[in-house]
Order: C-alpha cells, then sequence, then structure tokens
C-alpha cells in the first residue's frame, strides 16, 4: 500500500478514536437536591455516562441504581469528567466544593469545562470565572428556571453565560435537561438575568398574598378570589400554578422559601455592588426571613400566604 494512502488510513482511524471518546466523555454532576436529582438523572437517561457526588450520598441511590459512578469526593468529581456540573445552594457552597479542601477545580483537566447552574451573584460568577481561569479550566454560568416537575420532564429553562465557543459545546447538554436555551452573553450574564427574574417571582408572590389576605378580610372566599384574579390583567401567569397549595395548604416545596429569601439577599447585594436602589425588594427580603423563623423555611416560597395570614407552619 503507498504511503500516503496508509498515512490518510491512519489519519482517520484515530480521528474515530478521538471521536468516540467525546462522545462517550464522563459528566459530572455535584449536587443532587430537588432539582440537581432530576437534572443529572435527565443526563443519565438520555444516553450520558456521568458521575456524581453529594454530601449526602443516599440521594444519589437511584442515579448509581440507574447505572451512574458515585464519587467520594468532589476532587474525584474534577478527575474523572470533562463538564462538570454544579448546582448547589448558595454560593458558599459552590466556593467550598470548588476550591475548598478536595475541591474539584484543583484535578479537572486544563480546558475543561465547569458549567455552575446554582442560582448565585453575578459578582460570584465572576470571581469563578477569574479563579478557573487561572488554571486553565473554562467556566460558563448557566443557572436554571423551572420547579420540581419541569426538571424532573426535562423542560427547564437555562440562562447561560460566557463564551459562544464554549456554550455551543456544551448546548446539547443542556439541551437534555431543559427546552429553552438562552445565550445571554459573556460570563455573568447568566446569572445576571436569574437575579431580576427571581427578584420579579418573589415580589409578585408577596404582592399576591397580601392581596388575597385583604380580600379574605373583607368577606371573600379564596375559591371566589382565584375564580376572580386566576388569568386577569393584575396576576402573574405563574400564580395559577399555586393555586392548589393556596386552597389546599398543602405548601410542599417546589421552591422552598430560604431559597428565595437567599435570592433575595443576592439580589439586594448586588443591588448594593450596582448603586442600585432596591427598597421594595429589601422589604420583601425581610418577609421571607421573617416567614423563615416562623418554621416556613423549607415549605414551598408560595408559603408566604400563609405566614402573612398570621399562621405557623
Amino acid at each position: 500500500m503507498h504511503v500516503s494512502v496508509k498515512l490518510i488510513l491512519i489519519f482517520f482511524i484515530n480521528l474515530t478514536i478521538i471521536k468516540f471518546g467525546e462522545n462517550n466523555m464522563k459528566i459530572g454532576f455535584i449536587g443532587l437536591g430537588l432539582m440537581g436529582l432530576r437534572m443529572a438523572n435527565n443526563l443519565l437517561q438520555k444516553g450520558e455516562e456521568i458521575i456524581v457526588y453529594n454530601r449526602t450520598k443516599d440521594k444519589a441511590d437511584i442515579l448509581v441504581k440507574n447505572g451512574a459512578t458515585l464519587a467520594e469526593s468532589p476532587a474525584e468529581v474534577g478527575a474523572n469528567s470533562k463538564v462538570l456540573f454544579t448546582m448547589l445552594s448558595d454560593p458558599e457552597a459552590v466556593d467550598k466544593i470548588a476550591f475548598g479542601e478536595n475541591g474539584f477545580i484543583y484535578h479537572m483537566e486544563q480546558k475543561s469545562i465547569w458549567v455552575d447552574c446554582s442560582t448565585v451573584n453575578p459578582s460570584f460568577s465572576l470571581d469563578c470565572l477569574r479563579k478557573a481561569s487561572s488554571m486553565n479550566i473554562k467556566f460558563i454560568d448557566a443557572p436554571v428556571a423551572g420547579t420540581t416537575k419541569p426538571a424532573e420532564k426535562g423542560e427547564l429553562s437555562f440562562f447561560v453565560g460566557g463564551s459562544e465557543e464554549d456554550f455551543n459545546q456544551i448546548k446539547p447538554l443542556l439541551e437534555k435537561m431543559g427546552n429553552k436555551i438562552f445565550y445571554m452573553g459573556t460570563n455573568g450574564k447568566g446569572t445576571s438575568i436569574k437575579m431580576v427574574i427571581n427578584l420579579i417571582l418573589g415580589q409578585t408572590m408577596v404582592a399576591f398574598s397580601e392581596g388575597m389576605v385583604l380580600g379574605e378580610s373583607l368577606g371573600f372566599s379564596k375559591q371566589r378570589l382565584f375564580e376572580m384574579l386566576i388569568g386577569g390583567p393584575v396576576t402573574a401567569p405563574f400564580i395559577s400554578g399555586k393555586k392548589d397549595k393556596l386552597l389546599n395548604d398543602n405548601f410542599e416545596a417546589e421552591f422552598p422559601l430560604q431559597w428565595m429569601h437567599k435570592d433575595f439577599e443576592l439580589a439586594c447585594r448586588t443591588g448594593y455592588e450596582q448603586k442600585v436602589a432596591l427598597p421594595s425588594a429589601n422589604s420583601v427580603k425581610e418577609i421571607f426571613a421573617l416567614a423563615q423563623r416562623f418554621g416556613f423555611g423549607e415549605a414551598d416560597f408560595s408559603a408566604v400566604y400563609k405566614f402573612l395570614r398570621g399562621e405557623k407552619n
């Protein structure tokens, strides 16, 4: 066989091996709470090989049963994944898992990609970018919108900040967990829009709850108030999804109130950093803080209605 033909064949064989390796690369996932567990399961069910870590190990049992690898530490996840997702509660948790003792960032291969899906403040995302870049690790902020049901169905919305090249590389993975993928621009833009969204979400829930409490004090039933308000011009569409919770006094968490309080703390912190006045947001933050003190922290954030009625959980 002619030498040049041999070289061409060798080239294509090697290319096939490389491509095979890329398509079967292991995905890391850290954080298996209400959302993370469902997100990781969608990756697993849709053909990805994943390695997972969670501080409470038994939360990973169903994933391990379905074929996931359970890591003993964040460092082990970092050493065994080309793309690593984090879905954690707050900036402090992300910082500890990424940069603390056994932090995954120190064990990732250069040019691997870290995708943080946690809801954190934009300045924290930019700090993660700086630290990751210093170790030649790519960083993307990609917080999600949606609750447990959309997460289970793979119908989340992702808001992505990072380089467009890196975004295009991970987009197929995001599409296995969500059906709306928004590229917002450079790093920090994903977490920026999520701050805005949750600010409006929480304030809307409080405003609607106050309206309900006032309406009931004037003699209207909850059912009658919903009939008049749902679908009307002053009520946000998402409120209809909370109807059963308010009517049946069942506030099983889809989005825990304690995390909404955290998001308002981050939004107000961001307002301070940006020198933007957020007077109503600061007031709503304290309403959620008081609701936590009255036992509603682990309930759905719509339980702020029950708190405003003067009840305890």
